[in-house]
């Protein structure tokens, strides 16, 4: 992909924010191809208590390097949005893997586009870039979330990606590891920003650069990720289909029961039915939670959209 070597505002504030764990064998060629991309840009490098020469190596290639104590992805993603100040974010892992030469492009996209993301879907030649697990893993917590939040991007985990001020600002994070990809995504669905996902080329790891991400861990903790957003941003379908499950388990337990009342007039199986009965009225009791909780969630969201809208016409 070439260089977009057309200018950006020379008010335009850009911050490339890499966090990092463990990356001295590549951290040097991250800061340095995307001064060269983005030679205006002030680019951070977050060392998440690193075991190696990590920080030093980015200290040397030029970054500015600061610390994250609390470890995990998501915990230095929060400390990265809260304390950088900017118009436009861009995030990329220290593993160069991700194309830098695409960043000109993504940053354009942005600010052309008026956006509030845009995510970079990685497209890998390399066998070894992306394994043939975590690209099923993929695909499927994609297709989970298109099928919960109604639409979605096709590369839901990438960590390639451009944010507006305002986007920052409204977004509250909440996770402490890899999950934080889908967070970024829901913010992005359930307010109904606007975004857009564009192709960048996706390498794989130089020599001496291990993956810190581990498939069943990490998909295991992606997975609850999607079922706790999908139950504080979509309660009512959430509750609904409790109490649909529910009820449904009511009717069958006490199908017998009524049955037998009307060839005998008796109830024979008299545990069973305050049981049904029970299990009836928790089904009638995760409908009214739901209602109320999608009213509580509403208002949530309303006061995210304008703080997204307080940032976003200044």
């Amino acid at each position: 992909m070439g260089i977009d070597s057309k200018p950006f505002p020379a008010e335009l504030r850009v911050a490339v924010l890499i966090p990092c764990y463990n990356e001295e064998a590549a951290i040097a060629t991250v800061v340095k191809d995307f001064r060269r991309f983005l030679p205006d840009a002030d680019i951070y490098v977050y060392d998440n208590n690193s075991k190696d020469r990590t920080r030093e190596v980015a200290e040397a290639a030029g970054a500015i390097v600061r610390n994250e104590p609390q470890q995990g992805k998501g915990s230095v993603m929060r400390r990265m949005m809260s304390e950088i100040d900017a118009d436009v974010f861009l995030t990329a892992d220290g593993d160069d893997t991700y194309d830098a030469a695409s960043a000109p492009l993504l940053v354009r996209a942005l600010i052309e586009n008026r956006l509030a993301m845009v995510v970079g879907r990685r497209i890998h030649t390399e066998k070894e870039a992306y394994r043939r697990g975590h690209v099923l893993g993929n695909l499927m917590f994609t297709r989970s979330v298109e099928w919960l939040f109604g639409r979605t991007f096709t590369d839901i985990l990438s960590g390639y990606r451009v944010f507006s001020r305002a986007f920052v600002q409204s977004f509250p994070t909440a996770s402490r590891g890899f999950e934080i990809e889908t967070e970024l995504t829901v913010h992005a669905l359930t307010l109904n920003l606007p975004v857009q996902e564009i192709d960048t080329p996706y390498k794989s790891r130089p020599e001496g650069s291990v993956s810190k991400l581990h498939t069943y861990r990490d998909g295991w903790r992606i997975s609850m990720m999607i079922l706790r957003l999908f139950r504080t941003e979509r309660p009512q379908l959430f509750y609904t289909l409790i109490g649909c499950e529910l009820m449904l388990l009511a009717v069958l337990l006490i199908a017998p029961v009524v049955m037998a009342f009307l060839d005998t007039g008796l109830v024979l199986r008299f545990p069973t039915a305050i049981l049904s009965t029970g299990i009836a009225i928790s089904a009638l009791l995760s409908f009214a939670c739901g209602l109320i909780l999608d009213t509580v969630t509403q208002g949530r969201r309303e006061a995210k959209m304008l703080a997204y809208l307080a940032v976003a016409r200044r």
